[in-house]
């Protein structure tokens, strides 16, 4: 069992994807599955050997259990369009499908921000799996579920995490919407209390307990950003309770 599939989800990628796609070339098959994007990215992929599916985007989990049907490969790695695979990581990942003693594994995401990458702002998150009863749920930071095992890899994946401070907003609006939407059907309430602490605790978490001070200017200015994307997430959902959007 060591074939692998790439699974990349993209919608208007056109200027990152060809580095994306080109750091998996040792894949077995690379599926990109794509939201009817208007910038020539399902071309470029078709003319780097990728297999194309389109659909219109509902949420994060559907579309990549979509492609998950079509992947054949033993394992299954995710990557977005503005993430790459490093030489150290691609020789981690071959060896971990050939001889991995876990059923997943996580990789970790240092941000990169303001031109530089922030080692104190890590995410880690289980993106190499075996094709095996795997499916993700939730509309917004989706969970994938795996039958067995997780692991961690040693290696750092490249995320070029925002293109700017207007999309790093508009990325934070966005999700807000799709997180108070999910939170109201939920029967999750939100008060002005929360509309308060809650960005408060996001940016003491980011830039002390996560300890993003260490990152200098960028680490404090994404912490503030993140504690923003906390309270809109907040502000729309009194904005449904109150039925004005």
């Amino acid at each position: 069992m060591n074939t692998l599939a790439v699974i990349i989800p993209t919608y208007n990628e056109i200027d990152y994807i060809e580095d994306a796609i080109k750091s998996v070339e040792f894949a077995d098959e690379i599926i990109v599955i794509d939201s009817y994007s208007t910038d020539g990215t399902k071309e470029k992929a078709l003319s780097l050997g990728c297999t194309v599916l389109e659909r219109k985007f509902d949420n994060f989990s559907n579309q990549k259990n979509h492609a998950i049907s079509s992947a054949t490969g033993d394992w299954v790695l995710f990557l977005d369009g503005d993430e790459r695979v490093t030489q150290k990581l691609k020789l981690e990942i071959l060896s971990v499908i050939k001889n991995g003693k876990h059923s997943g594994y996580k990789i970790s995401f240092p941000h990169f921000y303001m031109n530089r990458f922030l080692y104190h702002k890590v995410d880690r998150v289980v993106r190499l799996v075996k094709n095996k009863n795997i499916k993700f749920t939730g509309d917004v930071h989706e969970k994938l579920h795996v039958d067995g095992s997780i692991g961690s890899l040693k290696n750092f994946m490249i995320h070029y995490t925002y293109k700017g401070l207007f999309h790093l907003l508009q990325k934070k609006d966005s999700y807000a919407w799709f997180q108070a939407n999910t939170s109201y059907k939920k029967g999750k309430k939100a008060t002005y209390f929360h509309l308060i602490f809650k960005p408060f605790y996001r940016f003491f978490s980011s830039y002390i307990l996560k300890r993003g001070f260490m990152d200098g200017v960028p680490g404090l200015a994404l912490a503030s950003v993140n504690a923003y994307g906390v309270f809109s997430r907040y502000a729309k959902i009194i904005l449904i309770q109150k039925g004005l959007k």
